[in-house]
């Protein structure tokens, strides 16, 4: 206890001598994203070290990981606003970088609980315990971070601690469901694919790909991608013209890209602009659905065969078991 309060106290005077700077609001929300690490990390060796119940123990790296995830999340909406899609998506693969290697077994997602109940590494029990675990922990985190907001050390916080939120959700909840269990089945196949090939740098191709996901709609949202197709028949009296339009960046303006129900939960259940079956059906059943539909592709053949050719190109590689 002494030690958090010494570290709390040292950490507001850095913040409070700081904001004073130009890139004040970007270093006090760098700091706070660093606190809730450090936080979260001594909570997790504290557990690992007086817990001796390995599913106890389990239970609460998963609360400590949520809670970690969404309170650092909840900041990088702040540095999204304000600095820009560029600078959240550095945050965001850093942090993806270290959360792959210090939370462990903790996943922090319920879908991957499903996955293991599927493969038969789970039972339904334990991941229900699991998922209220980081739903408890995804959501009492929000205290901890209007707690900090409340003091509005940098103007990027001013009246974020009570303000009411707004859903991300622009589109009739079935096209939200659907965009969500999209990306989240592309990101597990993705993963997936990494863990069975095992490439040499696995953590940071992981990352990168799953920040590329939530950006990807930012960064293209003015794309437009169109197809045209005439029919060349000689039969007058029979023609087809087929045209089709593509906004790419849209998909992650309709539901706000989270592939997270936790993640999901914790920053924008029972915002302005959905109902909570809504945000369930788009953030749970639709993330979820992914996730399922990733674990039974995986296994198709073409998919195997891809993955399994992969790991037999030669020369300057990336993969574990290759010689540069």
């Amino acid at each position: 206890m002494k030690f958090t309060i010494d570290v709390l106290g040292i950490f507001l005077k850095v913040v409070v001598r700081v904001n004073k700077v130009t890139f004040a609001p970007l270093v006090v929300s760098t700091l706070f994203i660093l606190l809730t690490s450090l936080l979260a990390h001594c909570a997790r060796r504290l557990v690992q070290k007086t817990i001796k119940e390995p599913f106890i123990r389990l239970l609460l790296e998963e609360a400590i990981a949520a809670a970690e995830l969404c309170g650092c999340c909840f900041e990088l909406i702040i540095v999204a606003d304000n600095f820009g899609v560029a600078t959240y998506a550095i945050y965001l693969f850093a942090l993806t970088i270290w959360w792959s290697l210090n939370w462990g077994d903790a996943t922090a997602c319920p879908y991957t609980h499903i996955e293991d109940i599927i493969e038969g590494r789970g039972d339904i029990r334990k991941a229900f315990i699991k998922t209220w675990a980081e739903l408890a922990g995804g959501i009492l985190v929000f205290k901890y971070v209007q707690m900090y907001w409340a003091l509005e050390i940098s103007e990027t916080h001013k009246n974020k601690a009570f303000e009411d939120c707004t859903a991300d959700l622009q589109v009739p909840a079935l096209y939200g469901a659907i965009v969500e269990g999209v990306a989240t089945c592309l990101c597990r196949l993705a993963s997936r694919s990494l863990s069975d090939l095992n490439p040499r740098y696995s953590t940071a191709i992981d990352s990168f790909i799953g920040t590329s996901l939530v950006v990807a709609g930012v960064l293209t949202r003015h794309t437009v991608l169109t197809y045209r197709y005439e029919d060349s028949s000689a039969n007058p009296d029979l023609s087809v013209s087929v045209y089709c339009k593509v906004h790419v960046g849209k998909a992650f303006d309709y539901s706000g890209g989270y592939f997270n129900p936790v993640l999901a939960t914790s920053l924008k259940a029972g915002c302005d602009g959905h109902t909570l079956m809504e945000h369930a059906m788009v953030y749970w059943l639709g993330a979820c659905a992914g996730s399922v539909l990733s674990v039974y592709l995986y296994k198709l053949p073409v998919i195997q065969k891809y993955v399994r050719g992969t790991t037999e190109v030669n020369g300057d590689s990336i993969w574990a078991d290759k010689e540069d």
